[in-house]
């Protein structure tokens, strides 16, 4: 069983978790219709139920996922792998509806009920259910209360409540005015602008998975890998001083991993090139800045004259412009966490002498 563990451990080391969490929504993507049936559904279910009673087992596991902030983190893992399956279990049958000539199961349902009472009386109903959901809960599992704020005193690890952990973690690898500003904003503007960018009819008002490959795939990588993932990631593998641990391992306090976070001109200039580094901040991060307007201001127009001229003749110029630029500042996330895990890179300009750093 110990070599279960390890094995476990090493799989939910960073670079592994994420490339398999990354090539597993691919996967269930190109399989969806096997995926999706319920009887293999229920068979996944049930053996991530009987992996995780026995990885309770484990007095570490047991420590960590048995605090009450974090059982319903547990809770929130399985509910969204429920809705997601159910969301594209009813998108694969419409698929296969309309691929044989039919039409969308919502469009048949021409039957209309009146908000009052049929909606409210269902409303209602749920949320007492909700409310002695909650009295039982809290009944047997214990708010965790603690003493008073003491400003001599920080816990460690120091964690925000759960739906800031993504943000914790992106911290890790951006400065605070991208990490805590700039890229939220973006996801909140990229909602918006979503329904904008894309106004085809398709897949408006039933499920459907053909008729919005690309979005819906953009989506769950971005809703999944990048949010739900680094929040399960924050509260059951960061320990003390937000180091990695695996589901198995000790929280020891006192671990100290041997890493030296180095800039990308540091990389350039003294490992590479063997000379010391400018004193002017321009020739300095030169590269780096290079590397930034290559990656915003250049790979869009190549990809709109080669990969995607489709997409950016359907769009038009602004639409298209402001799609890939909210793509790529997504995928900056994923590119600056394997920059950091492989080869500790810290920054790619990095300009402290006016507080910007990327």
């Amino acid at each position: 069983m110990q070599a279960l563990k390890d094995f476990v451990n090493f799989l939910c080391s960073p670079v592994v978790l994420f490339s398999v969490a990354t090539i597993s929504l691919v996967l269930a993507i190109r399989f969806r219709g096997f995926l999706t049936r319920p009887k293999v559904a229920l068979s996944i279910f049930l053996f991530s139920v009987v992996f995780l009673v026995w990885a309770f087992t484990d007095a570490n596991f047991r420590a960590i996922g048995l605090k009450p902030d974090n059982v319903p983190i547990l809770g929130l893992a399985y509910l969204v792998g429920f809705f997601t399956w159910l969301a594209m279990r009813q998108a694969v049958l419409n698929d296969k509806r309309m691929e044989a000539g039919g039409s969308p199961r919502e469009a048949e349902g021409k039957e209309q009920i009146h908000t009052w009472p049929d909606l409210v009386y269902i409303e209602l109903i749920c949320l007492i259910g909700v409310m002695a959901l909650l009295l039982v809960w809290s009944i047997f599992l214990k708010a965790p209360l603690e003493q008073p704020a003491d400003p001599t005193t920080s816990p460690n690890p120091a964690k925000a409540p759960w739906y800031f952990l993504g943000l914790q973690e992106m911290l890790v690898y951006f400065d605070p005015w991208l990490a805590g500003v700039l890229l939220p904003g973006l996801i909140v503007t990229g909602l918006i602008l979503m329904p904008f960018i894309d106004r085809s009819p398709k897949g408006s008002g039933y499920y459907s998975f053909n008729d919005r490959k690309n979005g819906i795939t953009v989506f769950l990588f971005g809703f999944l890998v990048l949010w739900v993932m680094l929040i399960v990631v924050g509260t059951f593998l960061r320990g003390p001083n937000w180091n990695f641990f695996g589901p198995f391992d000790f929280w020891d306090v006192h671990k100290l991993p041997v890493l030296v976070n180095v800039n990308l001109s540091e990389f350039i200039y003294v490992k590479l090139l063997g000379q010391a580094i400018p004193a002017n901040w321009l020739l300095r991060e030169i590269w780096g800045i290079l590397f930034v307007v290559l990656y915003i201001f250049v790979i869009p127009p190549v990809l709109a004259k080669t990969w995607l001229k489709n997409l950016y003749r359907n769009l038009g110029s602004t639409r298209y412009m402001l799609l890939m630029f909210h793509l790529l500042m997504m995928m900056s996330l994923p590119i600056k966490m394997y920059l950091r895990w492989i080869f500790n890179l810290k920054y790619i300009v990095a300009i402290p002498e006016y507080f910007f750093n990327i």
